[in-house]
């Protein structure tokens, strides 16, 4: 299949509201010959990281707009122009491809709509695109409503939150401390002619000069490096865990924190993973087989206690609760198109309720370690200031360090350029049961 046409099909799912580019490549992009799969990926990857920006180019240069059953042609259109203004592809070479595409997705007549806009933004495009500098929506290349609401979260920040939202993502791998020390993988990478430097906050992690396939990292098959933003990986040190103690990793697919609990205490007496369907724990075992770790795992929903819980108590509890994701946009660009404004207070409900369910199964002494990827402080502050609020046995403890940005409540990483990932954690003890448990 031709890339470009695989390209604007996978796009096409996400403006359909049908599927997502997370994940497993798209099956649009698994029916494209593998020398071609790289080219194709970009440009899915690219058209929706640079969407709000281009739709707004196209919406210039267009009569009027598309019809709902050219969803299709909408998304081969950017898939055209993010070549022309984000690629080194030559001019003629995307225009040419990208017209011819029209035939296959069986719609001739859209070859010279797609010729006539394509030629029309390489010739005007620039200009377009100065004047669209005075909207922030289309300057940021982010939704008109997340770009306010991080404007209205981080006034100071939210231009370099957008930066870095589209910037591509570093490499950062999580080295397995029960196969060496960070030092000891870094000199054999060295070794190996792999520019790579030690992050910053996690006493784990190394950022990679550049991406490569992990495969060819020394070890990684035998489960000696595995690959986790540096963010995601203050989880474990944040819980203190200590030997002999049981716990609960709630939402844990795809299990790269269950994995990294494991590696962090070899001691621990259990630690049993939960989530929400048997299909997202396939990635969780196969991450604990290729580490030789193990733990127990149960298909559940965490707020239905009654269906999984054995009634004994857990000493540490981490929350990764489910959210809009807004803090690895750069991983996953189509978040832009999937996430509406009015998925965050739907969100923030169902975290309050996952909190409120699982704070019954911790030990009067336990920690529940609360987490997102989330950026936004209805999901994060807002929502533990809530729980503490209605939960007389529940008191935060302080994150000290110099990571991220002190909150109200809890402490807040912004996504950066050439580093972490956005994250939110929020720490909290259990002095006394609630009158439920």
């Amino acid at each position: 299949m031709n890339p470009r046409l695989a390209a604007a099909r996978a796009l096409t799912a996400v403006l359909s509201g049908k599927a997502s580019l997370g994940g497993s490549l798209p099956p649009q992009l698994d029916k494209v010959e593998p020398r071609d799969r790289a080219l194709a990926q970009d440009l899915a990857f690219g058209a929706a990281r640079w969407q709000p920006r281009l739709a707004a180019l196209a919406e210039r240069l267009l009569q009027k707009p598309f019809k709902a059953a050219d969803k299709d042609v909408e998304a081969l259109l950017l898939v055209g122009l993010y070549q022309l203004f984000y690629t080194r592809i030559p001019a003629h070479a995307a225009i040419g491809e990208t017209v011819g595409c029209a035939d296959k997705l069986k719609k001739p007549w859209a070859k010279g709509l797609i010729n006539a806009v394509l030629r029309n933004a390489q010739r005007d495009g620039e200009t377009i695109f100065a004047e669209l500098e005075r909207d922030p929506a289309a300057r940021t290349a982010h939704p008109r409503w997340l770009q306010k609401a991080l404007k209205a979260a981080w006034p100071e920040h939210w231009e370099a939150v957008c930066a870095a939202n589209n910037a591509h993502p570093p490499l950062i791998l999580r080295v397995n401390r029960r196969h060496g020390s960070r030092d000891a993988y870094l000199a054999e990478l060295a070794a190996a002619g792999i520019a790579a430097e030690p992050c910053t906050f996690s006493r784990d992690g190394i950022r990679l000069a550049e991406a490569c396939d992990v495969k060819t990292l020394p070890g990684f098959a035998e489960g000696r490096v595995s690959v986790q933003d540096e963010a995601a990986q203050l989880a474990a040190d944040l819980l203190e865990l200590a030997p002999g103690q049981r716990v609960l990793d709630a939402c844990c697919a795809p299990g790269g924190k269950t994995c990294h609990l494991l590696e962090a205490e070899p001691g621990l007496a259990e630690v049993l993973g939960v989530d929400l369907e048997e299909s997202r724990l396939v990635r969780v075992r196969e991450n604990l087989a290729r580490l030789g770790l193990d733990a127990r795992l149960i298909a559940a929903d965490g707020r239905d206690t009654a269906s999984w819980w054995d009634g004994k108590p857990f000493q540490r509890i981490l929350l990764d609760a489910p959210c809009s994701a807004t803090g690895v946009i750069r991983r996953h660009p189509d978040i832009k198109l999937t996430r509406k404004e009015e998925d965050i207070g739907a969100l923030a409900k169902l975290q309050g309720e996952l909190l409120d369910a699982l704070w019954q199964t911790l030990e009067v002494g336990g920690v529940l370690l609360y987490a997102t990827c989330s950026t936004l402080p209805p999901e994060n502050s807002d929502n533990i200031a809530a729980f503490l609020a209605r939960t007389p046995g529940a008191r935060e403890l302080d994150i000290p360090g110099p990571f991220g940005l002190k909150q109200p409540h809890g402490r807040q990483l912004l996504a950066q350029e050439d580093s972490h990932d956005g994250f939110y954690y929020a720490k909290l003890v259990k002095i006394a049961a609630s009158p439920r448990g």
